[in-house]
């Protein structure tokens, strides 16, 4: 429940502390007084959007505080998948800054309008003649019975499995659109993926070939370079072989006589050892050498078809066709393995689809026990309320489509008075008869919900007398349950509640002012006679204000 409401610097208000109490709270004033200021400011709490037209002083920020007692509430559920700090008295603030800049806190953590929103649908309830309206909605009629029957463990199953529908049949029809898209492809690219495999690639191999295409290109050259390498490597006269052998015969003779001499004279034998085997490998290189049109008319051919499916596919190594053999290799596997698939999905799709409509049923059938109770209940308040006539017929059909509540369809259609046929609620009722049907239904949720804070807006417009003495009656027995404002112009509502607020507006030479107190005993007993019979007011007004209180 709301039990403390702070606000400085908005529209007509300078500064406001109120505390309020549970029960049945009554709030009053002169038209203009500043009675929608006061639910414009707990709008703001509540996530409605702001702008610098809230502010009284715009040199000075708008601050707007609500401390809630949420014990009830169930909510600490909400606050951890929020990552908020859950408090039994939570306390929301939301600031206006001189900049326009807006900003909300729950229990001093910054939160966007959006969790702000979410949380406050769970703690008031404005209502107005003009917020009547959602009452003719579909969604919200669902939501009654959905009370009436206390289906929410049923709800949350459903959705659950709606879910997990929803999902395999995501699953399936992007699945299914994949298999068309690959049987679309299917034929080009098992064309491609044969090409690959026929040229029979592997890692590596192109560079090797490349090599022996440049030797077989240039066996001629080849074969005079390592021929004449070999004569003047083995020369018996001039080959660089047997001078290194007299170079090292002339530097035996003296190695005896120093170190230096003698590691010349090893460097030279192993020199020699060396290059006597480069002269064998030139020779065996020579041997080896033939010309082969058959192999280099081979290799050249195997690289033009490298080359060619290299520019096809726009790569440049073998490395990448193979990646490219192997993705080709994944979707044609995938295109014979797929059916299964849709096999398997599909069955899992059906199961699924049987479990949310077997919920759906379990839906439906108590919604439709629900009906006889909701309108019995309704049309005995309303009956208390004028309207003795009024009827209802709540036309619950089943639909093939799941919707998020089930797969039910609603019409509600109503009928004010004997002898007329039945009509769509939001077409047949009129403004007055909406507000005590939308107040007969806030009662008798009361019974059956843990509904937040409600605050009536002027619901008694266009009532009098007794009618609206049974409203406030209607009112009281609510507020036994739940935390009930009525802002009224009515001194027969003003008079149940279990305390009296009153909205003034003062103005001086330079500003003009609302402020919200809670009226003594007293001061209540004046508040009422002036309602009844205006500013002056005389003994008569009193003795019946004294009446209506007690």
């Amino acid at each position: 429940m709301l039990q403390t409401l702070h606000i400085k610097n908005f529209a007509l208000i300078e500064h406001l502390h109120i505390d309020f109490s549970a029960g049945l709270s009554t709030i009053t004033g002169e038209t203009g007084a500043g009675k929608s200021i006061l639910l414009g400011a707990l709008g703001l709490v509540l996530g409605r959007r702001a702008d610098l037209t809230s502010l009284k002083d715009k040199g000075q920020k708008c601050i707007v505080e609500a401390h809630f007692n949420i014990t009830q509430y169930n909510l600490k559920d909400f606050f951890i998948e929020n990552d908020l700090d859950y408090e039994d008295a939570t306390i929301i603030r939301r600031e206006i800054l001189p900049s326009g800049k807006s900003r909300a806190f729950v229990n001093d953590s910054p939160v966007n309008l959006q969790e702000l929103q979410q949380l406050g649908d769970f703690l008031i309830d404005i209502h107005s003649q003009q917020q009547t309206r959602e009452l003719t909605e579909e969604q919200y009629q669902i939501e009654l019975l959905d009370a009436i029957a206390a289906n929410n463990a049923l709800l949350a199953e459903y959705k659950s499995q709606l879910s997990a529908y929803k999902k395999l049949q995501s699953e399936y029809k992007a699945l299914q659109l994949q298999k068309e898209s690959l049987v679309k492809e299917q034929d080009y690219n098992n064309y491609i993926l044969q090409e690959l495999l026929t040229a029979n690639l592997k890692a590596g191999e192109q560079e090797e070939m490349e090599q022996q295409l440049e030797v077989l290109n240039n066996t001629g050259a080849i074969k005079e370079a390592l021929a004449r390498a070999a004569a003047l490597a083995s020369d018996e006269n001039v080959g660089v072989l047997n001078n290194l052998k007299e170079i090292r015969q002339s530097i035996h003779k003296i190695s005896g006589m120093s170190v230096e001499y003698n590691e010349l004279y090893e460097r030279l034998s192993s020199l020699i050892i060396e290059f006597d085997d480069i002269k064998d490998g030139i020779e065996e290189s020579l041997e080896t050498l033939s010309e082969d049109p058959e192999k280099l008319e081979l290799i050249n051919n195997k690289l033009q078809v490298i080359y060619q499916l290299q520019k096809k596919h726009s790569v440049q190594t073998i490395e990448e066709l193979l990646e490219i053999q192997e993705s080709l290799d994944s979707k044609v596997m995938l295109a014979d393995e797929i059916d299964s698939q849709l096999s398997k999905l599909e069955k899992a799709f059906a199961e699924a689809e049987l479990a949310a409509t077997k919920t759906a049923l379990a839906l439906h059938n108590k919604r439709q026990k629900a009906i006889p109770i909701l309108t019995d209940s309704i049309t005995a308040i309303l009956s208390q309320l004028g309207m003795p006539d009024a009827r209802f017929d709540f036309k619950l059909a089943g639909a093939d489509t799941f919707y998020g509540n089930g797969k039910d369809i609603l019409e509600l259609l109503f009928a004010a008075n004997k002898g007329t046929g039945f009509g769509l609620l939001k077409k047949v009722a009129s403004g007055g008869e909406m507000s005590r049907i939308m107040l007969a239904v806030k009662a008798v949720l009361a019974q059956y919900s843990n509904l937040p804070t409600i605050i009536f807006d002027e619901i008694d417009t266009g009532v009098s007398g007794e009618i609206a003495n049974k409203m406030a009656g209607i009112m009281k027995e609510m507020s036994a349950k739940m935390q009930v404002f009525a802002i009224t112009h009515l001194p027969q509502i003003a008079a149940k509640g279990d305390q009296h607020y009153k909205v003034e507006k003062t103005s001086n030479a330079e500003t003009t002012v609302s402020e919200l107190k809670l009226l003594t005993p007293n001061e209540r007993v004046h508040e009422i006679a002036q309602m009844l019979s205006g500013k002056d007011f005389g003994d008569s007004a009193l003795n019946h204000a004294r009446a209506l209180l007690n």
